[in-house]
């Protein structure tokens, strides 16, 4: 390690912390798919007066720490990231109970545990709209929560839930404001926990219960489905011949329920759901749903009385900003695994990921990144740095919450010449804006840095040499960006004992588009 790296290393103290460590178990949830809350709203608002008339009636859920990329708004990692999330809860989206009849119709045990969300997804949307990918995260896959310790990644909305009651209730709070902030507790948890495993900033939350799943396909009219062979399955009451069929929404949760008896377990039945929701895109895009009164005003009911999305989401506008989107450019995959059959701190049979090739797949998805413009459309000269910063070396870090924001930053300085020595985090809770430190005040390196970003301040850190300049981006910054360099991922790599593994490469799930001619056939 250099002297300069210590240095730099030096003005970032360690903060103090006090880390509980808890394994929640999983729970029993029917295979909810998440992702058809936002396809609904997106795709069917093209039908513009049904959708525009959901307003107030759609639940909304606040204080997330979301990103708030949205509409036509570019979001500054390059992409809108909305988190899918499938809830086993017992109650629509308006806090009602599910009938009798409709829980016996969901084989849904009242007595189950909630807050349990077995269906995990992200969308990514690229600034320019021209794609849409949704990005599965198997329900075992272990991973670290910051709070609470390594745990399944379905258990991380419950834990959280039930960290915040248990506070509550020593409090003495009322059931009331109990309910309602340990749904806000967990949602936030889950969103935290999932921007730290695959690098992005979550911009949209959007939540359904088990109701939803099924009221969603029954209002498109049913959903086309293909099985490679029959299938016959006593846990999620499975029962299809081979080839075609179409599935209404009851058999339809049958269908992405099975796990048991596929060759890839979790893995297979996770490409099952993607498959049924390219084709229920495919659904969607088609005339025959978006010229159909009646079809909207059951989508719309549906959505109503099942989805929950963050109280920020100007749904409307996002869903013009994808008006043109073809069927062909939605598609549905799953992020790289290392293992199926890992073991976690207590035992428990679990999936294993690589942070970073988590991380990576991720930022492949948005394909080449957007070059950065002058106002005036001139591109900037690459290759020269400012004369007095010319010998200096730079550490680059990212202190505030836009994902590989000093990565772009630390590129756009190495294609002008600098030498940029690191690309890393800044400990949390170190710098609250975006600066240039140096070891003086007048350092002629340091103004010529700063005023290269856009203006930044020149702080001091008596610490470092001359020639060493420390450059902290925040969510303030306003200055040049370049290609990505490599930045430091913000966990601590993967958790859990790997079972056995796919090789040198990790398993990669086939990528299901929403164009084609009919349903993809899946095992």
């Amino acid at each position: 390690m250099s002297e300069h790296y210590r240095q730099v290393r030096a003005i970032q103290p360690a903060p103090d912390s006090d880390t509980r460590i808890r394994q929640a178990g999983p729970g029993g949830l029917k295979g909810v798919i998440a992702v058809l809350s936002v396809l609904v709203l997106v795709f069917a608002g093209i039908g513009y007066l049904t959708v525009g008339r959901l307003g107030n009636e759609v639940a909304s859920a606040g204080n997330l720490s979301l990103g708030g990329g949205q509409g036509m708004k570019k979001a500054p990692d390059g992409a809108t990231d909305i988190l899918l999330v499938g809830s086993d809860s017992r109650t629509d989206a308006q806090g009602n109970p599910l009938s009798q009849e409709e829980l016996a119709s969901l084989n849904a045990g009242a007595e189950e545990g909630e807050h349990n969300t077995d269906t995990i997804m992200v969308i990514r949307v690229p600034n320019d709209g021209s794609s849409a990918t949704a990005v599965s995260i198997p329900r075992d896959t272990y991973v670290k929560d910051d709070e609470l310790g390594n745990m399944k990644i379905n258990g991380v909305f419950a834990a959280h839930a039930a960290e915040r009651r248990s506070e509550l209730e020593a409090e003495g709070a009322d059931e009331q404001r109990i309910a309602r902030e340990e749904l806000a507790a967990g949602r936030e948890g889950l969103v935290t926990t999932v921007a730290e495993l695959t690098g992005i900033e979550v911009d949209h939350y959007a939540e359904i219960g088990l109701l939803g799943f099924v009221l969603l396909t029954d209002a498109v009219g049913g959903v086309d489905v293909c099985l490679n062979e029959p299938v016959q399955d006593e846990f999620s009451g499975a029962d299809f011949p081979a080839g075609r069929q179409t599935l209404d929404g009851v058999d339809a949760l049958k269908f992405v329920r099975q796990r048991h008896g596929l060759p890839r377990g979790d893995l297979d039945r996770v490409t099952r759901q993607q498959a049924f929701m390219a084709s229920m895109v495919q659904k969607l895009l088609s005339a025959g749903t978006l010229t159909n009164p009646g079809r909207l005003n059951d989508l719309r009911g549906a959505v109503e009385r099942s989805v929950v999305i963050d109280e920020d989401w100007d749904v409307m506008s996002f869903a013009a900003q994808l008006s043109n989107l073809a069927g062909g450019n939605v598609t549905f995959t799953t992020v790289p695994v290392t293992s199926l059959d890992g073991v976690g701190d207590y035992g428990e049979s679990i999936v294993t990921v690589d942070p970073d090739q988590v991380r990576a797949f991720m930022d492949d998805l948005l394909g080449t990144r957007e070059e950065e413009q002058p106002e005036d459309g001139e591109a900037p000269p690459a290759g020269e740095p400012a004369a007095a910063a010319a010998d200096a070396e730079l550490h680059v870090l990212n202190a505030g919450s836009v994902s590989g924001l000093a990565g772009s930053v630390g590129g756009w300085l190495e294609e002008h010449g600098y030498h940029v020595a690191e690309v890393s985090n800044a400990l949390e809770g170190i710098y609250t804006e975006s600066q240039v430190v140096a070891g003086d005040a007048d350092s002629e390196a340091a103004k010529a840095v700063a005023e290269e970003l856009g203006g930044l301040p020149v702080t001091v850190n008596e610490g470092l040499d001359a020639d060493t300049l420390v450059v902290v981006t925040h969510d303030d910054y306003a200055g040049p960006q370049g290609d990505q360099m490599a930045e430091a991922p913000s966990g601590d790599g993967s958790v859990g004992q790997p079972g056995a593994d796919f090789g040198t490469e990790p398993e990669a799930s086939p990528e299901i588009d929403a164009g084609g001619d009919g349903p993809r056939c899946v095992n």
